[in-house]
């Protein structure tokens, strides 16, 4: 009786395993951290290597223009006189790349923080209360879809060639895709949390703060992704003109000098910009969301 017992629970066991998502045996398997992490790099470098070493070689072999699209050579020596160079003023870009970077990233800074806090309040609160939704929803669906360019000359006239355009631009772009993640996270809390926090205790006033809120997390981090990657786009645009200085004036003054290679290192500046800031919301986002990676896994 005893033996028939085991061997019934040892093709229970052997069931059980089989029955295993594919993640967990994933990470049941053994492997060295420091190498797989070096795996991870190489796939990651390889596809940007490969186009670099294509496009060195259409430039040097002549089927581009070199006037019109410089070898990666070329862009990195005169990225290179943009950041370490003597300022000089004959040269308006030698050494000014630093100036230009803080200059944008404080921008986007300031305008990003102001949609975030005002995109997250308003779009809870359109997803949780049925009143507020019918008041502001319409409003903020009406005003969506105008593109960003269209406020650009709102902009001008009511703030001027000053920072406060380019943050108002940079916050109005921004704003919109936060409010709507924000709301459709409202709106799925799921009822049985909210049932089981009234079980509980918690009072009706708390329940926003309390159940809402950290539910709709996970949307509101996607939102905030998006946004800010708006952010940036509306950076380049309210510098070249609504404001002076920054990587998008850079661009600008490149352009009007017939400096492709100075456009170029420009927009590879501004997607590591995004790419550093993307990956720090990426990091806020595991610290604070463990317990929606954990759900995720299972």
């Amino acid at each position: 009786m005893d033996a028939r017992r085991a061997s019934i629970n040892g093709r229970e066991a052997i069931s059980e395993k089989t029955r295993r998502p594919l993640g967990q045996w994933r990470l049941a398997l053994p492997h060295a951290p420091g190498r797989l992490a070096w795996h991870r790099m190489a796939r990651r470098a390889l596809l940007p290597v490969v186009l670099l070493a294509l496009w060195q070689y259409a430039s040097t072999a002549g089927i581009f223009d070199p006037s019109f699209v410089p070898s990666p050579m070329t862009v990195l020596r005169s990225w290179w006189e943009w950041i370490f160079g003597a300022r000089s003023e004959l040269a308006w870009y030698s050494g000014t790349w630093l100036e230009y970077v803080w200059l944008s990233a404080w921008r986007v800074l300031v305008g990003f923080a102001v949609a975030s806090g005002i995109g997250i309040s308003v779009g809870v609160l359109i997803g949780w209360f049925e009143l507020i939704k019918d008041m502001l929803d319409p409003i903020v669906q009406g005003l969506r879809p105008i593109p960003m360019t269209a406020w650009l000359p709102f902009a001008t006239f009511i703030f001027g060639i000053r920072e406060s355009a380019a943050i108002f631009l940079i916050a109005m772009g921004s704003f919109f895709p936060i409010v709507v993640s924000c709301t459709i996270g409202a709106e799925q809390t799921p009822k049985n949390l909210v049932r089981a926090a009234l079980m509980l205790g918690t009072s009706p006033r708390m329940l926003l703060l309390r159940v809402v809120l950290p539910s709709a997390l996970p949307y509101i981090f996607n939102g905030l992704r998006v946004g800010l990657g708006i952010a940036w786009v509306l950076v380049i645009v309210s510098e070249m003109l609504a404001v002076k200085g920054g990587i998008g004036y850079a661009m600008w003054t490149a352009y009007q000098f017939v400096r492709i290679d100075l456009i170029i290192a420009a927009m590879f500046t501004m997607g590591l910009l995004g790419l550093a800031s993307d990956r720090m919301l990426l990091v806020l986002n595991r610290r604070l969301l463990r317990w929606n990676t954990g759900l995720r896994a299972r």
